[in-house]
This record gives C-alpha cells, sequence and structure tokens, in this order.
C-alpha cells in the first residue's frame, strides 16, 4: 500500500457513492429509440462518467445518425427531464455499501472532500441522499467546460481545495475517470474489475473493500 498520506478525496458520483448509471441507461435507452436505435449495456459503458452532449454524440455515432443542432438540444433536455423524473424515489437508502463510513471516517480525519462529476444535478442528487454536509466542494457539469478524461474536473476540485494535485484521491467506476486523474497527476482509485481499470494505481471492487485500516494507509 502507498504510504504517501493525501490530505484530499475526490468523489465521482455515479456509481460510486450511489448507483444511478441504470436511471441514465433508461433515460438514454429512450432518446436511442427516437433515433432507431436499441441502446445496449454494452453500449451503455461508454457512456459512463461522460457529460451529457459526449454521450449523446456517442449514441449518435452508435446509430450512424446525424440531427440538426436543434434536435440535438431537444434530445438533452428530454434526457435531463426524464432523468430528473426516475431520480425522485432516491432517498439515504440507496447509497452504495461502505460510502457512508468512508466519508465519516474522512471528516473525522479532518480529510478535505470533494465531489467530481460530469452530472448537472449533482446537488439534487446529494440532498436526495442526505450527503451535502460531507462536501466542502462540488465540481459538477455546470462548472466544467470539457468532460472527462480530461482533467478538468479533478483539477479544479482540488484548486477549490487548494491542496497539491499530488496530495489528492479520485475515487472512480469509470475509464474516463481514472484517465482523467491520472492526467491530473492524482493518485487513481477504481472500483470494479481489475481488468478495466489496469492504470490505476488501485483497484477495489466497492467501497466495502476500503476499510478503515486501508484508508488509514492512504490517507
Amino acid at each position: 500500500m502507498n504510504k504517501k498520506k493525501h490530505l484530499c478525496a475526490l468523489f465521482d458520483l455515479d456509481g460510486v457513492i450511489v448507483d444511478t448509471a441504470k436511471f441514465h441507461f433508461l433515460a438514454w435507452k429512450k432518446i436511442a429509440k427516437n433515433i432507431g436505435y436499441e441502446l445496449t449495456h454494452e453500449d451503455n459503458e461508454h457512456l459512463k462518467g461522460v457529460s451529457r452532449q459526449d454521450s449523446l454524440n456517442i449514441i449518435l455515432d452508435l446509430a450512424n445518425v446525424t440531427i440538426d443542432l436543434e434536435v440535438f438540444n431537444h434530445y438533452l433536455l428530454q434526457k435531463n427531464n426524464d432523468y430528473l423524473l426516475l431520480i425522485q424515489s432516491l432517498s439515504p437508502n440507496d447509497i452504495l455499501p461502505g460510502i457512508s463510513e468512508a466519508l465519516t471516517f474522512l471528516k473525522e480525519r479532518r480529510i478535505k472532500i470533494g465531489l467530481g462529476s460530469a452530472s448537472r444535478n449533482a446537488k439534487i442528487i446529494l440532498q436526495k441522499l442526505q450527503l451535502m454536509d460531507y462536501f466542502e466542494v462540488i465540481i459538477d457539469g455546470n462548472i466544467v467546460i470539457k468532460g472527462k478524461p480530461d482533467p478538468e474536473v479533478f483539477l479544479k476540485g482540488c484548486s477549490a481545495l487548494n491542496v497539491p494535485k499530488d496530495r489528492c484521491i479520485v475515487f472512480e467506476d469509470a475509464f474516463a475517470g481514472i484517465l482523467a486523474a491520472k492526467e491530473a497527476g492524482m493518485t487513481a482509485v477504481a472500483l470494479g474489475d481489475k481488468k478495466f481499470f489496469s492504470n490505476a494505481d488501485f483497484c477495489f471492487s466497492d467501497f466495502t473493500q476500503l476499510n478503515i485500516k486501508v484508508l488509514s494507509n492512504l490517507f
């Protein structure tokens, strides 16, 4: 285990703190159907951690379809409205296992905690999960210009928290997010199957493996 102590934890949202991927998939699947394409779960892997605009562009490429800007923007709005309806049912019961314990540990250690997410609805989701108080900084799709794998979201996070980038840890479940963390010069912790994250510094199946002993070695 890396002995360097870190001063900051930057969390992705979807798939790390809460599983909203299923809601994104259903919303995008509806949009894809409108353009004559059947979106698969395999296709959806390419959308994880990616901005709304880039996600729609990926779907259009998969479908080999071109649309004008007005229709493009309409689909972006429709996707978001459908997604917002789907997430209304979220509650603290939807927090992924191990997250609450990890956030409590970090807060007690006075580690700075930030969110770095492509989601434009990050604050709404954190409010529904009752986790807002843990996060000193929220950098989301309303703030960043470039989506992951560009490192902008994480660089803005460490800058806002006034922590050197090499003293920050990023927790991500998407390949694009791990690329962004490494490009930012931060320690990248992947959550998921190791075979998909060969470039990560550490990989755990989920936060239940990131127990107090492991976190103590990192922070």
